[in-house]
């Protein structure tokens, strides 16, 4: 359903995009992960005719986003990351009007829609402006959707809501692509990764890798311990003297140390650890998640990377 073959785009000295190639199957929800500035917006404007690329083809259902944007306009859904519809107007009059440009009711296509709009039609006289971040989640995909599009494209639609909303949002990505509808979302939440068929890591407008969340944890070839401690600052500090060590990083409230495959067990961590003046600490092997992989390509393809310190997870 899309297809993008050596893609890239640049502003100025700055490469956004660097040589993307990318495909995206008929009823599939691909997720597009990465950190703020990876290049996954860049991407998705591209996408959908707002920015034209330096060089490279994009094809929505067979139809070229450059020669034939008002085509993919009209089969494509969009949800840019920020909320973009009339803050003036109330949550029924932007739902009419995004149905009035493109030539249909909201009677029409109601069935699509119901399931988002029935949790936000008790309020549907209230002003855009007016809504909490997850009506406002919910009224942008309802207008995204009026029009019955083949393509659904979703710039980071659940950052700067609650944990709430975006468990439903995520709900109802799950009942759209039932209904065939292709979905490219885009976030820099690792843990929405493994609720997409397949995904692509992305970082500074490179995508180095594209397989299923499961395939992508799997292929971690190195071990990773979770260790627990009443002063993590410190435990991770005298992590980084270990011999050999690839990584310390801090996950919510434990470390997670990256080592060698084979070269490290958990009682030889924690006697180096007992050697290095900690008493009170907990070390268990553990699998690798989607954060494990990204920020491991991150630490070792950063130009200069930090020597002490935590790398933060949260990206």
């Amino acid at each position: 359903m899309i297809h993008i073959n050596n893609l890239h785009k640049s502003y100025g000295e700055t490469v956004a995009l660097k040589d993307i190639t990318l495909h995206v199957n008929e009823g599939e929800l691909f997720g597009l992960i990465g950190p703020d500035g990876a290049g996954k917006t860049t991407l998705m404007r591209i996408l959908m005719s707002l920015l034209l690329p330096d060089g490279g083809t994009a094809h929505l259902a067979g139809l070229d986003v450059c020669k034939d944007y008002k085509q993919v306009r009209q089969i494509t859904g969009y949800m840019p990351g920020r909320f973009s519809l009339y803050l003036d107007l109330s949550v029924e009059e932007n739902l009419e009007f995004f149905a009035t440009v493109f030539d249909t009711t909201i009677e029409e296509n109601y069935d699509l829609i119901k399931d988002i709009y029935n949790q936000i039609e008790p309020f549907k006289k209230r002003r855009a402006g007016k809504l909490s971040g997850g009506m406002k989640q919910k009224l942008a995909l309802s207008c995204a959707l009026i029009h019955k599009p083949k393509v659904l494209i979703l710039d980071e639609p659940t950052t700067g809501v609650d944990a709430v909303s975006r468990k439903e949002f995520w709900e109802m990505l799950m009942r759209l692509k039932k209904q065939g509808i292709t979905i490219l979302v885009s976030t820099p939440y690792m843990d929405e990764a493994s609720l997409c068929d397949r995904i692509a890591l992305i970082q500074e407008g490179h995508i180095f890798t594209v397989d299923t969340p499961e395939a992508i944890a799997a292929g971690f070839h190195e071990d990773i311990w979770a260790i627990k401690s009443k002063a993590i600052y410190e435990t991770s500090k005298r992590l980084l003297y270990l011999p050999e060590n690839i990584s310390v990083n801090s996950f919510g409230q434990e470390l997670h140390l990256v080592t060698p495959r084979g070269m490290y067990s958990e009682s030889s961590i924690a006697d180096f650890l007992k050697e290095e003046g900690e008493s009170l600490f907990e070390v268990r092997a553990t699998k690798a998640s989607i954060e494990d992989v990204f920020i491991l390509f991150m630490n070792r393809t950063s130009p200069t990377p930090p020597k002490e310190g935590l790398t933060d997870a949260g990206l």
